[in-house]
């Protein structure tokens, strides 16, 4: 398996909730270990943004393809005191054999959708929920705000390095995968740079120039080593009295040489000092100085100091990227959607209810297709029975997925299935290409599909709603569950 696979990812089987494996025994032991379908979908947007990028589904996958119970795992289990003896044997040879239906990494999606569709026996789908929840909520959680960061500095650089702020080893590593998915330049994370071909980047921190007499000293001495990568952070005394005149002055005998510079800001009033900065830089005849800004940066401060054409070059963000700022968790979820009917011998459609309309789910094995208008652009996504075809060139009536009443026609120009086959019986339908490729390929798809979108679905304040609709035929069968329970 690629490198990353075992870095980034758990193979046990007991990286389950405990409760999926009490329900995995009582299914066994009542030979309810029938065929299912499963939805992964989200609820709703974080930070009451228009989209959200999905991410972590590639992992996912290389996850499940390894998922076992070895014999170590076997035997804790029997310590519980709770499995009998001849179910922890049918653990012994447990495996993924199912299918799994997924959008592509890097992909725009929106709640309600199955962004990722499990075809499986039941306790195996059941004993992979959490895996599934696990890989897709947080990566997708944090390309999500990368993307919505990348967005607000009008797609300039953006370097993450939130490693010493993020949960945990691994949850840097896939904080670090996922924020390059969602448009950051590079990462300050050795080790995401060499597992996943991620950008690395960093100068310098403010103890280096204290380790040295002078302030300038220490600008020198790092320019000397490093003259095609020197970035002075110039706020570790007085920026203005100090830090910017001494960068200047090593900067100058860069430049001199042939070699250009940049300084950064870590503190204070950013819009402040990077205009002085940059006033300062140009009055020294170094108008090609880059100015890099830190400190705590938010999309919505990013957004403030674009807006008003601040002179920044380059934007680092570290713990509001990596550990999701005001939003704790993605709200994915996995439900099932379908089962086996012995007495039918078909697969029949499942739904769950609430007294929360919106936790209502909708029923039945479902595909997802993006409709697109002459111009090229996204107009919604259509969720349809598996028997389903949405063609280009013929008028549909959709629906919405709660209220009824609401409704629209339209003729699309272009129809994009979004779900696809990527494990049938276990195994990968397709060579896996490198983790390196795959990451590169992810963050392309993002790019391109954001182009899809009008602004209004992009902007950080009252986003516009994107439709997530139904055909009519869904709409029918969600209704006719409903129209049974009211009458029971």
């Amino acid at each position: 398996m690629p490198e990353a696979f075992d870095a980034t990812c758990i193979s046990s089987a007991l990286f389950t909730d405990f409760y999926e494996l009490t329900m995995a025994q009582g299914y066994w032991k009542e030979d309810m270990n029938q065929r299912v379908v499963f939805d992964m979908f989200f609820r709703r947007q974080p930070w009451d943004g228009g989209f959200s990028v999905l991410a972590g589904n590639e992992t996912l996958l290389d996850a499940l393809t390894q998922f076992h119970f070895s014999e170590a795992d076997i035997d804790y289990l029997s310590t519980q005191k709770i499995f009998d003896a001849e179910f922890l044997d049918y653990l012994k040879d447990f495996a993924f054999h199912g299918d799994v239906y997924t959008m592509d990494e890097g992909s725009i999606i929106f709640p309600q959708e199955p962004i990722v569709r499990i075809h499986a026996n039941l306790i195996e789908a059941q004993i992979i929920e959490g895996l599934i929840l696990n890989h897709i909520n947080f990566q997708s959680l944090i390309a999500t705000k990368a993307a919505r960061v990348w967005l607000a500095s009008n797609k300039g650089s953006l370097m993450e390095f939130g490693l010493r702020r993020a949960q945990g080893p691994n949850g840097a590593l896939c904080a670090s995968r996922a924020a390059y998915i969602g448009g950051a330049t590079g990462t300050s994370n050795t080790l995401a740079g060499k597992l996943f071909g991620i950008p690395v980047m960093g100068t310098m921190a403010h103890s280096w120039i204290m380790s040295f007499p002078s302030e300038l000293e220490a600008f020198r001495t790092y320019a000397n080593i490093y003259r095609e990568h020197s970035v002075f952070l110039i706020d570790t005394y007085d920026t203005l009295k100090s830090g910017i005149k001494n960068a200047i002055i090593a900067g100058k005998e860069l430049a001199e040489q042939g070699r250009n510079f940049g300084v950064r800001l870590d503190s204070g009033d950013i819009a402040y000092l990077s205009t002085e900065v940059r006033k300062a830089l140009d009055n020294a005849g170094l108008p090609h100085a880059k100015i890099s800004v830190s400190n705590e940066l938010t999309e919505d401060i990013v957004s403030t100091l674009t807006a008003q054409n601040v002179p920044i070059d380059s934007w680092g963000v570290g713990t509001h990227m990596v550990t999701g700022g005001t939003e704790s968790s993605f709200t994915g979820v996995y439900k099932l959607a379908a089962r086996h009917d012995k007495a039918t011998d078909s697969m029949i459609p499942a739904m769950k209810f609430s007294d929360n309309p919106a936790k209502t789910t909708n029923p039945g094995i479902k595909n997802v297709f993006r409709i697109y208008d002459e111009h090229g652009m996204a107009k919604a996504d259509i969720l349809a029975l598996e028997d389903e075809e949405i063609a280009a060139g013929k008028t549909y009536r959709f629906y919405h997925p709660m209220i009824d009443y609401r409704q629209f026609s339209f003729t699309a120009s272009a129809v994009e299935p979004l779900l696809k086959k990527r494990i049938a019986n276990g195994m990968f339908t397709r060579d896996r290409k490198s983790d390196k490729e795959q990451l590169h390929a992810s963050r392309s798809l993002m790019e391109r599909q954001l182009k899809t979108f009008d602004e209004s679905y992009k902007r950080l304040l009252n986003p516009h709603i994107y439709k997530v609709s139904l055909t009519e035929k869904l709409k029918n069968l969600k209704l006719s569950f409903i129209n049974a329970q009211i009458t029971r």
